[in-house]
C-alpha cells in the first residue's frame, strides 16, 4: 500500500507557495526556493561542489540527520572525482557513480523539503529538473534493551525502540514469514509521523486489518507522537475505563499475538505498539505464562485473577461491613476494630478515602522522581506516613493494613492499563459502599458486568471467550493448558487457518512409541 499524507489546510500552511512548484533547470533558483523555505533554520547545510570539475551541484543536508561518513566516501568522492563532462547525465550519476543502496528521484520543491526533513540529503544538479533523494538518514537512537516496566523472569529480554525501522527489523526477526505484511501511512499534517500496520496474512481476517486501516486513515490531526493519539481515536467506547488496545514494548508479545490473528500498529517516535483487538482475558495474561510449565503457570494465573478481584472490592466491602453490616464480622474481629477506630474522627467511609488518595499520591510521586530516589522516597513515605497518621488518630490501624494490601494485590496485574482501571473502578465501589453498604458493592459489580457484556474491541466481545462462550478458547483464561492441548487459534482469527499443530503431529505425552 503507498503512503498517504494529509495535506495542510489554508489556516496551518506549513511551506511557502513554491511548494508545489516543479524544480527549475536552473540550479541556482532551485537553490534559492529550498533557503527561502529553511530561511529561519540553521541547522540545514547547503554544499556546493562540481561534479568532474565543470558541472555544478548543491549537495543539502542536515548534519545531524544524516550520515556524514557515507556522504564524504560515497556522494562526493565520486561525484568530484568523475570524468569531466559538460553536462551531467542524472541517470549516469544514478546508476553508475553513487555508490548508495536507495537513491530515488523527485521532481517538486515542496517533495524536496518534506524528504529532506527526514534526513535523506538532497543533490540538486544544474540543468537537470529532477533532484536526487540520498537514503543514508542516521540519527541517534536507544540500543534494544529489556522493557523496564514488562519485566520477564524467562523469555527474551529484547523491546522496541523509539526508531521505527528498528522496530520492524526486530518484528520481522521474530517472525521468519513472507505472510507478515506491513502497510505504511502517514498521519499528522505538522510531524508527518510514520505508521504501519502489521499483520500475518492468511491468520488475520480481512475485514479486521481493513477495518483497522479505515479507522487509522479517518485521523487527521496535526501531530502524532505516540501510540496514545491512534489508541484514543480509533476504540470502539471512548468513555469506557477499561482499555480497548493493548500496548506493550515487548517483541515476543507483539509476535505471539500476530500469530494468534491480531493486527499490530506500530508508529515512528516511540516504543510502545498497539494490539488489536484486545479481550479482558489477554489484559489478564503475562509473558511467563508462556515460559513456564503449564502447572506453574496456571497457579500464578488463578492467584493473579484473584489478587485483582480482591484488590478491586477489598476496600469497599471493609467500608460496607463496618457501616451496614456489623452482624457478619466475626466478634472477637469486630470488637478489635471498634477498639482501634475508637478515637478517629472520621466515618470509615473518609478514612479509607483519605489512605487511598494518600496511597495513590506516594505512587504517583515514586513514579515522577528521578528512579534513583522514588523508590526510596515512596517506601519512607509510605512508612512515616502510615505511621505519623496512626499515631495521630486520623485514621486507625486496620484501615492501613487494608490499603496497602490493596495496592500490593493491584501491582500482580501484569498490564498497567488494566491496572489504572481497576484504581478507578475501586474509587466508585467505595463511594457505593459506603451509602448502600454490600447492596451497592453488588450493585456495582454487576453495572460493571453489564458494561463489559456490552464493550468490544474492533468488533470481538470484550468478554470472549466468556461471553459469548467459545470452548475451544477457554483453554488460554483463567488456567493454560499444556502446549500440546492449545491446538486452536482464538476464534476471532481467520477461520480457514485457526489450526497450531498440524493434524497427525499431536502428541500424547507420557506414551512411548509402541514396538
Amino acid at each position: 500500500m503507498r503512503k498517504r499524507s494529509f495535506k495542510p489546510n489554508q489556516a496551518s500552511e506549513t511551506f511557502v507557495p513554491e511548494e508545489s512548484a516543479a524544480l527549475s533547470a536552473s540550479l541556482d533558483r532551485n537553490v534559492e526556493a529550498l533557503k527561502r523555505i529553511f530561511s529561519l533554520s540553521d541547522d540545514v547545510s547547503f554544499r556546493t561542489f562540481l561534479i568532474g570539475g565543470t558541472v555544478k551541484a548543491e549537495l543539502v543536508y542536515i548534519p545531524g540527520m544524516s550520515d556524514r561518513q557515507e556522504i564524504d566516501v560515497s556522494v562526493l568522492k565520486p561525484l568530484m572525482r568523475s570524468e569531466p563532462a559538460e553536462k551531467a547525465d542524472l541517470q549516469e550519476v544514478k546508476n553508475r557513480v553513487l555508490s548508495i543502496v536507495s537513491v530515488e528521484e523527485i521532481g517538486t520543491i515542496g517533495e524536496c523539503a518534506r524528504q529532506l526533513i527526514k534526513g535523506d540529503p538532497l543533490l540538486l544538479i544544474d540543468d537537470c529538473e529532477r533532484a536526487l533523494l540520498l537514503k543514508i538518514a542516521k540519527w541517534e537512537k536507544r540500543a534494544v534493551e529489556e522493557p523496564k516496566t514488562e519485566p520477564s523472569l524467562r523469555g527474551p529480554r529484547e523491546g522496541f525502540t523509539e526508531s521505527i525501522a528498528t522496530n520492524l527489523s526486530l518484528l520481522r526477526r521474530k517472525v521468519q514469514t513472507v505472510k507478515l505484511k506491513l502497510q505504511s501511512l502517514q498521519l499528522g499534517r505538522y510531524t508527518e509521523t510514520d505508521v504501519y500496520i502489521a499483520f500475518i496474512e492468511g491468520l488475520a481476517k480481512p475485514s479486521l486489518v481493513e477495518e483497522v486501516r479505515r479507522r487509522i486513515e479517518r485521523i487527521d490531526l496535526d501531530s502524532v507522537l505516540e501510540t496514545g493519539y491512534i489508541e484514543e481515536l480509533t476504540e470502539d467506547s471512548p468513555y469506557s475505563p477499561f482499555p480497548q488496545q493493548q500496548f506493550t514494548e515487548r517483541v515476543d508479545i507483539a509476535a505471539a499475538s500476530l500469530l494468534e490473528g491480531r493486527v499490530v500498529i506500530l508508529v515512528d517516535g516511540t516504543p510502545n505498539v498497539l494490539i488489536v483487538p484486545v479481550t479482558l482475558v489477554t489484559l489478564l495474561q503475562a509473558a511467563d505464562d508462556y515460559y513456564n510449565r503449564s502447572l506453574y503457570s496456571s497457579t500464578l494465573r488463578f492467584l493473579r485473577y484473584c489478587t485483582l478481584f480482591i484488590s478491586l472490592i477489598l476496600p469497599a466491602a471493609y467500608v460496607a461491613l463496618l457501616n451496614f453490616h456489623q452482624e457478619m464480622v466475626p466478634g472477637k474481629l469486630m470488637i478489635s476494630i471498634a477498639s482501634a477506630r475508637e478515637a478517629i474522627p472520621f466515618p470509615t467511609i473518609v478514612e479509607v478515602l483519605m489512605m487511598q488518595l494518600a496511597f495513590e499520591v506516594l505512587r504517583e510521586a515514586g513514579l515522577r522522581l528521578p528512579r534513583q530516589i522514588g523508590s526510596a522516597v515512596t517506601i519512607v513515605g509510605a512508612l512515616v506516613v502510615g505511621e505519623a497518621a496512626v499515631s495521630a488518630g486520623l485514621v486507625s490501624a486496620p484501615i492501613v493494613i487494608i490499603i496497602a494490601f490493596t495496592g500490593i494485590a493491584g501491582f500482580t496485574a501484569p498490564h498497567y492499563s488494566i491496572e489504572l482501571s481497576i484504581r478507578l473502578l475501586r474509587l466508585l465501589l467505595i463511594v457505593l459502599g459506603g451509602m448502600l453498604g454490600m447492596l451497592g458493592v453488588m450493585f456495582g459489580i454487576i453495572a460493571i458486568a453489564i458494561h463489559l457484556c456490552t464493550l468490544r474491541s474492533f468488533g470481538v466481545p470484550y468478554l470472549t471467550p466468556f461471553a459469548p462462550f467459545v470452548a475451544s478458547d477457554t483453554k488460554d483464561t483463567m488456567v493454560r493448558v499444556p502446549w500440546w492441548k492449545m491446538t486452536k487459534r482464538p476464534s476471532f482469527a481467520n477461520g480457514r487457518n485457526r489450526d497450531r499443530l498440524a493434524p497427525g503431529q499431536r502428541p500424547e505425552p507420557g506414551r512411548g512409541e509402541e514396538e
